[in-house]
């Protein structure tokens, strides 16, 4: 017998559970099966109910046609819904299930104003989906839950435009969850009115990148009805993804990418250049990629803004090695919600940008099932009393802390010493060093260089006596002038000089096969179970930050700087948790063009530095004590 199928009960034996908030089932009524206080999958995935409801946003019209913005919700719920049986709904919202288009980048090489160079065409290249097409509705669905998935505003089925991220997408998946509450109108195809009569009202999103992104956003609100949210790898302000302390700046892997590009490649509903052409119009001209301040149409973009209205609780995932979107977007949310005593949880992996799903798949659907289960259905799954992070400090290696950042974390100060060293010690103030801006040599290829470089400056610490946990958000601050050229970009990175076996980014097949629920046509329910890929290597950039100089006070004032003067830059660097070994080297570069993430001037600024006046600040979990 299929493990699975010995799982299966007759309608007829199912518990009947009453559960807080919701009323106990009437005689003959279909119910859910709790056993050791989780939901058992007891309904049929094959049997499921799927239909398509368009809902109306009201009081939104972004493609100004008069009528109401409408999302497509598609919908997979028990056939027992139809009988009786009341269940929450597991939600994703995105732009990506129609695929995408074609969209050329812009281009990042400029001239000494800012203003864009000829460049080659780029397309976009981001991951779509297919509706149920993955673990949701195998996994969950038996267990109680109908999914459903948000084909978003200017996308597929839906009305209205995409903005990237503006209040107007933010009120497509909204208004899906007050339909599920039976505030807001639904249709079907034919026009007809659709009420969702099995719904229990309760809603948790979920989704990775601009899906999770979206979860956060509608959070924001405070919805009713909206009880968690699990962001992975998700944007709490969409600045910080396309832009750093003033700087334009691309996501990893998207160089040329920005606001109108994304939204560009999302248009994918019928008649969409003619009916959104003129608003995509309009966020190009407002983003602003010359000077690249922060600004109202940032600032509408910034969850941040709104996180006091949060009531759902958030289950927050990302990886440390993301590039793409950059780990300050988990911390400074994470942090806000922290601050504001939102329950929540949070999963650091050594991953990219991916879920947990793809490598870790038993104990993310262990967690995440016990998850749905309290706050969805209100069951004492026991999750609340585990340990509120998850972190992998190295492949496979996974540990339990109390919070994020670890707890008894100090920030530890260093000062550039002499002799390219870093210390705690002041050098003396007289003593400065010079390199010249390029935009050719990559990051890379500027750590790997041994010795003194005319492109870049290096400081590094001796070998180290014991193991040094980072666990926060390192800052730098440099004292120097520019001159000679117009490249307004410092770059600091931070490194692990050792040899170690480190993360790749990639995932690889361990030849097992994992079965997580139930098989249809089409779709197995099963799953190939992989690890991160790893590889051998002499050093590592645990993290790097930029900062447009014309920014030093704040991100949306450009003041201009005189050439030769000294000023003191200070900035962040991406938030991390990374462990360096004993007998490696600590590392700090500096820089100013990183070719891979920000626009590429004309080559030739000479950025001169103070070492003594400069120091490096890192969030440190045990004490040092080896200076």
């Amino acid at each position: 017998m299929h493990p699975w199928k010995a799982l299966t009960l007759p309608v007829a034996a199912l518990l009947v559970v009453a559960l807080s908030g919701t009323a106990p089932a009437a005689a003959g009524t279909p119910a859910i099966a709790v056993e050791d206080n989780a939901t058992q999958p007891v309904f049929s995935r094959a049997d499921a109910v799927k239909e398509t409801v368009f809902v109306e946003v009201e009081g939104t019209d972004s493609d100004d046609d008069g009528l109401p913005d409408r999302v497509a919700v598609d919908i997979l719920r028990p056939k027992e819904t139809d009988q009786g049986l009341k269940v929450p709904v597991i939600m994703e919202a995105s732009p990506y299930f129609a695929g995408g288009n074609d969209v050329a980048n812009h281009p990042v090489d400029v001239d000494e104003s800012g203003n864009p160079l000829p460049a080659l065409t780029v397309a976009a290249d981001k991951l779509a989906a297919e509706p149920f097409d993955g673990y949701y509705d195998n996994y969950f669905l038996p267990r109680g839950y109908a999914i459903a998935l948000v084909e978003n505003l200017g996308s597929g089925r839906a009305t209205g435009c995409p903005t990237s991220g503006d209040r107007n997408e933010t009120a497509g998946p909204k208004a899906a969850i007050d339909w599920l509450n039976g505030r807001a109108k639904g249709f079907d195809a034919g026009g007809n009115p659709v009420e969702a009569t099995w719904s229990t009202g309760k809603v948790g999103m979920i989704g990775v990148s601009y899906n999770g992104t979206l979860a956060n956003a509608v959070a924001s609100t405070g919805v009713e009805g909206l009880e968690t949210i699990v962001p992975i790898a998700s944007i709490s302000s969409w600045y910080d993804y396309y832009r750093a302390n003033g700087g334009v700046l691309a996501p990893g892997g998207y160089q040329g990418e920005d606001l109108d590009v994304l939204a560009k490649y999302v248009l994918t509903r019928q008649n969409g250049q003619e009916a959104c052409g003129a608003l995509i119009e309009d966020i190009t001209a407002a983003q602003d990629r010359v000077t690249g301040d922060y600004g109202p149409l940032w600032d509408a973009r910034n969850y941040l803004n709104d996180v006091g209205g949060v009531k759902a609780s958030v289950f927050l995932v990302h990886g440390l090695n993301d590039w793409n979107v950059k780990t300050k977007q988990f911390a400074q949310w994470w942090q806000a919600l922290a601050k504001r005593h939102v329950p929540r949880k949070i999963w650091l992996h050594q991953g990219t940008h991916m879920s947990p799903f793809s490598f870790r798949t038993a104990e993310w659907l262990r967690q995440l099932h016990g998850w749905f289960d309290h706050w969805l259905y209100g069951i004492d799954s026991g999750v609340m009393r585990e340990p509120r992070a998850d972190v992998e400090i190295a492949p496979g290696r996974w540990e339990r802390h109390a919070s994020w950042p670890l707890p008894g974390a100090v920030t530890v100060p260093l000062r550039l010493g002499r002799d390219s060293a870093l210390g705690l010690l002041p050098s003396p103030r007289s003593a400065r060093e010079t390199f010249t801006d390029q935009k050719v040599r990559t990051a890379e290829e500027l750590v790997e260089a041994t010795g003194p470089d005319p492109n870049r400056l290096a400081y590094l610490t001796g070998d180290l006596p014991a193991d040094v946990r980072i666990s926060g958000t390192p800052t730098v601050s440099v004292r120097a002038s520019l001159a000679g050229g117009a490249a307004p970009y410092l770059t600091a990175l931070l490194v692990d000089y050792g040899t170690d076996v480190r993360p790749t980014g990639g995932l690889v097949s361990t030849g097992q096969t994992y079965c997580y629920g139930e098989s249809v046509p089409g779709d197995s329910g099963c799953t190939t179970l992989r690890a991160l890929g790893t590889a051998t290597t002499p050093y590592k950039i645990v993290t790097r930050g930029w900062l447009d100089v014309r920014n030093r006070h704040r991100p949306d004032r450009t003041e201009a700087l005189r050439p030769g003067k000294e000023y003191t830059f200070t900035w962040d660097f991406q938030p991390t948790d990374y462990l360096v070994k004993k007998g490696h080297r600590l590392g700090l570069v500096i820089m100013s063009t990183d070719p891979d993430y920000t626009l590429r001037y004309p080559p030739g600024t000479r950025i001169t530095v103070s070492p003594g006046r400069s120091s490096l600040r890192l969030p440190v979990v045990t004490p040092w004590r080896w200076w």
